[in-house]
C-alpha cells in the first residue's frame, strides 16, 4: 500500500490510511520532518525513513530506484509494505507509481490510497474554484524545458519553482537567474508588474500557510525552495466563441423541436 498522509500533521490522514500504516508490518516514509516521523512511530513500531538516500549531488533519478528496490525488497519476503507520503501518494511522487506497477507486474496485490495533497489545500487557502475559469498545472522546471501553449485567462500553477530549470536532477534548489530565465518565459504571456502569489501549503498544525503576493517581475529575488508553488491568476477575461455559441444555439433549436 502507498498511502497520503495528507498535507498537515494529523489533520488530513483518512481512516482507511491509517488503518494500512498501523496494520503494516514495515511502513517506508518519505516524510522530511522528524515530528511527522514521530508520529507515524506511533502508529506503527517499523518506520524507516528514506531521508538518508536523499543527497546533494545524487542524482533523485538513483534515490528514488533505491526507495523502490526498498519497498520491494519486503514486499517479496512476503511481508505487508506500506509506503507513506506527503500530501497524495501519486501526486509528484514517483516511486510509488513505480513500486505498485511492478509490484502488480509480479503478482501482487498493489494499491494507491489517495490523501489531501497541496493543490487541494492550495484551493482552500487562496479561495478559488479551478472550474470557474480554469486552471493549468505544470511542474516548472518541465514547462522551461519545453514549448507549452498556456491560457493567460485561466489559472497557471507551477510546482516546484525553487528547483526551477535544474536539468542535472541532483540539486536541491537553483538560483534567481535560473528564475530569471523562467520569468523571461512567462513575460512572453504576462505583464512584469501582474500580481502572482507564491504558495506552501502548512505541515504543522500551528503553521499558516505562505501566501505571498508579488509582481511578476519580483520572482527571481523572492525567498522560494523546493515546496513553493507559483500561482499567477488569469491576466485577462475569458474570449468568446461566437461561432460555436451559434452553432450551439443552432443544435438547441433542433433538439427543442424534436422534443415538442
Amino acid at each position: 500500500m502507498c498511502v497520503g498522509v495528507g498535507m498537515t500533521l494529523g489533520s488530513h490522514i483518512t481512516p482507511l490510511a491509517r488503518s494500512y500504516i498501523e496494520k503494516a508490518d514495515v511502513v517506508f516514509t518519505a516524510l522530511s520532518d522528524g515530528i511527522i516521523e514521530l508520529w507515524l512511530a506511533k502508529m506503527n513500531s517499523d518506520v524507516r525513513s528514506f531521508q538518508s538516500l536523499y543527497k546533494e549531488g545524487k542524482s533523485r533519478a538513483d534515490t528514488y530506484r533505491e526507495m523502490v528496490d526498498a519497498l520491494l525488497t519486503e514486499v517479496r519476503a512476503g511481508k505487508q509494505v506500506c509506503g507513506a507520503f506527503y500530501g497524495h501518494p501519486g501526486v509528484f511522487a514517483l516511486p510509488p507509481h513505480k513500486a505498485i506497477a511492478i509490484a502488480r507486474a509480479e503478482g501482487y496485490r498493489a494499491h494507491m490510497e489517495p490523501g489531501v495533497s497541496a493543490e487541494d489545500c492550495l484551493y482552500a487557502d487562496l479561495g478559488f474554484d479551478p472550474g470557474r475559469v480554469g486552471c493549468q498545472h505544470f511542474e516548472a522546471s518541465q514547462f522551461m524545458f519545453y514549448r507549452r501553449r498556456i491560457d493567460p485567462s485561466a489559472y497557471l500553477i507551477l510546482w516546484q519553482i525553487g528547483l526551477a530549470g535544474d536539468q542535472s536532477f541532483t540539486r536541491f534548489s537553483t538560483s534567481a537567474q535560473y528564475r530569471q530565465v523562467l520569468v523571461d518565459i512567462l513575460a512572453r504571456d504576462y505583464d512584469l508588474s501582474h500580481e502572482v502569489i507564491i504558495y506552501r501549503a502548512a505541515t504543522l498544525p500551528m503553521h499558516e500557510p505562505r501566501m505571498d503576493r508579488i509582481p511578476l517581475g519580483k520572482l527571481p529575488d523572492a525567498d522560494v525552495d523546493m515546496h513553493s508553488t507559483l500561482v499567477i491568476p488569469p491576466a485577462r477575461p475569458l474570449e468568446p466563441d461566437q461561432s460555436i455559441r451559434e452553432r450551439l444555439s443552432a443544435l438547441d433549436v433542433v433538439t427543442n423541436t424534436r422534443s415538442v
